[in-house]
């Protein structure tokens, strides 16, 4: 499928605790995105929906923000954009809706621009409020 008209200036990675700090070149996979073989990302519009459907139970979340022209490069973990083995973001359809999917990169430090912490006041459509 391919991407969304109005394409997103940020993408959010979702984590349920807090991610090593400073960041790493590459931060572990969840069970999730090794199984899947791509990382699994949200737009802002998506991460409330994506929370309380899959994080409902947590009380805080932690958010990865990285620029959507950073991962469309190619830029990997460590903050080169790979040219074997190129990485690339594929929008593909899920359920009732297009999400991103990042394939052959990881995200680290030299990718990701702000980690998020969000506390849970009400759901987390209630708490969330992100930049597009």
């Amino acid at each position: 499928m391919s991407a969304p008209s109005a394409l997103p200036n940020y993408l959010y990675k979702i984590l349920p605790a807090a991610p090593p700090s400073p960041l790493p070149e590459r931060l572990p996979l969840s069970d999730l995105d090794r199984n899947d073989g791509f990382i699994h990302l949200s737009t802002s519009e998506q991460v409330p929906g994506t929370a309380d459907r899959f994080f409902g139970g947590c009380t805080e979340l932690w958010l990865l923000k990285i620029k959507y022209e950073v991962l469309a490069a190619g830029t990997d973990g460590d903050g080169r954009v790979k040219t074997e083995g190129k990485a690339e973001v594929k929008w593909e359809e899920v359920g009732r809706g297009c999400f991103a999917h990042l394939y052959g990169a990881d995200l680290g430090e030299g990718n990701v621009g702000e980690v998020l912490r969000v506390e849970k006041k009400g759901t987390w459509a209630e708490s969330l409020r992100l930049e597009w």
